[in-house]
């Protein structure tokens, strides 16, 4: 379990299980999925203010819903300088598409750094948002998600991405 200190949080149900939403009063500093495999808890000086976050709980409720393809709230992830030119990258990618962890290296300026962009998209704090869940492997197949692969796999389908089925005979089944 890892703790944030934003000093504003509330908690928004959706299709994929509760979203803990936290802010600075201004931005969103976090997006992160309570049902995962890093739950997230609040300093005990954030004050639970679900009012701040309207603008962001109606825009993820059109999402879900399908009438909404991108977000325009303010976002604040706090991360190093590299791990902030990959979450930049990827709200570039497009609703609906999905692109490799090399193809990301790439629009960086670091094509040898897919395994790097791949660590950076795994910390990514503002979740759905920031939509790591978009980087899927060179091969076309899902690849690990902090959500679960479940909730990749949901997200991307929410979105109307084809995906791609491992193929049983290069598994080895």
């Amino acid at each position: 379990m890892t703790r944030t200190d934003a000093t504003l949080h509330t908690t928004v149900d959706s299709p994929i299980g509760e979203l803990l939403v936290t802010g600075d009063g201004h931005a969103v500093t976090g997006l992160f999925m309570q049902d995962g495999l890093r739950p997230n808890t609040v300093s005990p000086h954030s004050t639970r203010e679900p009012d701040a976050f309207d603008t962001v709980s109606t825009q993820l409720a059109e999402y879900f819903a399908g009438a909404r393809t991108g977000f325009d709230v303010p976002l604040a992830p706090s991360g190093s300088a590299f791990q902030l030119r990959v979450w930049s990258a990827l709200r570039e990618v497009p609703y609906g598409t999905t692109i490799s962890y090399g193809e990301l290296a790439r629009r960086i300026g670091q094509p040898t750094a897919s395994r790097a962009v791949g660590l950076a998209n795994g910390r990514n704090p503002i979740s759905v948002i920031i939509p790591c869940h978009r980087v899927i492997g060179a091969d076309g197949n899902l690849t690990g998600y902090g959500g679960g692969i479940e909730r990749k796999e949901l997200l991307l389908a929410l979105e109307g991405c084809t995906l791609r089925r491992p193929d049983p005979l290069t598994l080895g089944l």
